[in-house]
Order: structure tokens, then C-alpha cells, then sequence
């Protein structure tokens, strides 16, 4: 008879290779879902990673790496904090809208004026917009109790209807004929998030993301704050004792990732996206739970699992246009990492054990 026994401490060989087997198990679990579907497994789980990376349009496909890649990895930095502490915020897709919305308030209140302090005053209340957004769980949970995970799920269906609004009221372009959506901001140079370097896919956001994991990685090796975010998740008797203080720790840890969020949803908005719109969100405040987990609530682990997840992006576009596929999934390949994710996982804290049943049936 197996059974599952606790270890005394968590694996650090299985730590490291839970993200490996989990991608392994769901390119074999995805392989079978498309062969469900009638298409060829091999060739889906081919187009999904290498035709990103080494087809013959390889040279357009690999910057959009970057593109894609660095508002999953901001927000994952910023939900890591709060994972490693056991404060959850779910909510990050809502603080992602309220960023942008924000951010882009700015310039469209602005427009057409021309100045070098547009771009940065969107920056800043773009972070500022995901951070009052977060702190409406923080202080509901420091000042009342509730719980986190619930007030910043439901605020995200909060934040959708405002950017509903928004595009089709107040932010709607006068001159769009009617159409729902703001003024394309890729066409306001002072607003423009424009790449560093043409055709490499490099534009602020992705030199923010890059800031991001440097400043996560210092704070929790060198600092006594990121000290107190190990310790809280690890022990929460031993923070009390230690003197940490939970609801300062709950404000900063979702305060943070509230601003990054904002910061993520200010970048796309202003670059790759372009404009409010009621399609604007595509859902990677929700995926970035995931690339936190994959990269092991690591900083530059989250870099890498948030290049990986990119590339599913990438590639699920490929194969919607030349297999056939439905959104829905490569929706589903996406949600299977963290399934098989958490699966493996298990192996880092339990161990299997054959238990004899005594002659008994």
C-alpha cells in the first residue's frame, strides 16, 4: 500500500525539479488534448516552442519575447512578495486595468501638448493607480479581517467594468467615429512607449522588469525586509516572536505588487496595446500567478519562467493561424503548468512510502 509521508525537510532536489517535470508532464498532457482535437500533437508542441525561436520568421517572433515577457515578469515580482509572506493577492489583473487606466488618463488629459514630463508622470501614476487598487484589500484585511484572495478577485470584475466605461465614455476618442476606445497613443509621441532599440523589442517596460528582479533579489538577500517576508511565510509564530509587525508587512507586500501591476498595465498601454479598450486585458495579472510559482517565487527564476510563458503566447498565436487551433486551448496548455505544477511540487514536502497492510485486504 503507498502512502505519502511528510519529510522532515522540504526536498531542494525536487525543489528544482519540480518546474522541469511540470513543462515535461504538460507538453504530454497538452500533446494529448491536441491529439483530442485532431491535430497532430507533435507538431503543435513544435510550433508552441521552436517556431518562436528558430523558424524562418524567428527575426520578428524572438523580440516580441521581450514585449510579452515583461509585464508577466513585473507583476510576478510583485505577487512573489506577497506568495512568500502567505499574503495572496489575486487581484493583480485589476490592479493592471486601474494602472493603465490611470496612466493613460494622464496623457489623454494632456493631449495634444507636447513635453519630456508626460511619459514619466504617466509612469508614476500608473504605479500609483495599481497601488491605491491594492490597497483597498490591504486595509479591509489589516483594518477588518477579510480576506485578500476574495476583495481582490472580485475587484478585478470591478476594474473591467470601469475600463468598460471608460472606453466608452469618458476616455472614448472624440474623433472615432463612434468606435469604443481611446486615442491610439502610439501616435502621441510624448506618450508612446516606444522600443529603446528598433525591432529588438526592448522599450521601458522591459528595463523596469529587469529593475524589478535586481530589486527583489537585493531586497530579499541583503535586506532585513525581505528577511521578514522569508521568515513570515516560513514561520508566522517565529515573525511574531522575531517582533515583524503583519500589518505593515500585508500593506507593503500588496501595496508592491499593486504598483507593479499598475506599472505592468501603464507600459502596455502605452506601447504595445496602444489604446483603452474594452479588450484591453488579456488576462496577465491571472498568468503571472502562475509564472511566480514556475520560477519557484525566485527573482530571476520569475525572469525566466516569464520568458517561457511568453513564448507560449507566441506560439499559441502560431498555432492558431496555421494549425487551427482555439483560443481556449492554448488557454487550457497554459493552465496545465500550474496544475502539474503544484502535482510535482507535492514530492518537495512528501515523500512516497510502501506501507505493508499486515496480511489484510
Amino acid at each position: 500500500m503507498l502512502r505519502l509521508e511528510k519529510r522532515p525537510n522540504p526536498s531542494q532536489l525536487w525543489g528544482y525539479l519540480a518546474p522541469v517535470l511540470a513543462v515535461i508532464a504538460t507538453m504530454i498532457g497538452g500533446g494529448f488534448m491536441f491529439a483530442l482535437l485532431g491535430k497532430d500533437p507533435f507538431e503543435a508542441i513544435r510550433t508552441i516552442f521552436y517556431d518562436p525561436l528558430f523558424s524562418e520568421f524567428s527575426w520578428y517572433y524572438r523580440p516580441q519575447l521581450l514585449v510579452k515577457g515583461a509585464p508577466l515578469v513585473l507583476i510576478a515580482i510583485g505577487l512573489s512578495m506577497g506568495f512568500r509572506a502567505g499574503i495572496w493577492n489575486i487581484g493583480a489583473e485589476g490592479q493592471y486595468i486601474i494602472g493603465a487606466i490611470c496612466g493613460a488618463g494622464i496623457a489623454l488629459a494632456l493631449y495634444p501638448a507636447e513635453s519630456i514630463f508626460i511619459f514619466p508622470a504617466m509612469v508614476f501614476f500608473g504605479a500609483l493607480g495599481g497601488f491605491a487598487w491594492a490597497m483597498i484589500p490591504a486595509l479591509l484585511k489589516t483594518k477588518f479581517g477579510t480576506n485578500e484572495i476574495l476583495v481582490s478577485l472580485m475587484l478585478v470584475y470591478v476594474a473591467e467594468q470601469l475600463l468598460a466605461s471608460m472606453s466608452l465614455g469618458l476616455m472614448k476618442n472624440p474623433d472615432g467615429f463612434g468606435f469604443p476606445g481611446s486615442r491610439n497613443l502610439q501616435q502621441y509621441p510624448s506618450a508612446h512607449n516606444a522600443e529603446i532599440i528598433a525591432g529588438s523589442g526592448v522599450h521601458m517596460g522591459v528595463i523596469f522588469a529587469l529593475i524589478a528582479v535586481i530589486f527583489a533579489y537585493i531586497l530579499l538577500a541583503r535586506h532585513q525586509l525581505g528577511f521578514n517576508i522569508r521568515l513570515t511565510g516560513e514561520s508566522p509564530k517565529a515573525a511574531r516572536f522575531a517582533g515583524v509587525n503583519p500589518q505593515r508587512l500585508v500593506i507593503f507586500c500588496l501595496g508592491l505588487s499593486g504598483a507593479l501591476a499598475g506599472l505592468a498595465g501603464l507600459f502596455e498601454i502605452a506601447g504595445p496595446s496602444g489604446q483603452v479598450s474594452i479588450d484591453f486585458n488579456v488576462g496577465y495579472g491571472f498568468t503571472a500567478i502562475i509564472v511566480a510559482f514556475l520560477g519557484r517565487l525566485n527573482p530571476f527564476g520569475i525572469m525566466l519562467a516569464g520568458l517561457l510563458m511568453a513564448l507560449t503566447y507566441i506560439g499559441g498565436e502560431i498555432a492558431q493561424s496555421n494549425l487551427g487551433l482555439p483560443s481556449a486551448a492554448i488557454q487550457a496548455f497554459q493552465g496545465m503548468l500550474l496544475f502539474f505544477l503544484l502535482a510535482v511540487d507535492m514530492f518537495t514536502n512528501f515523500k512516497i512510502k510502501w506501507a505493508s497492510t499486515g496480511g489484510r485486504t
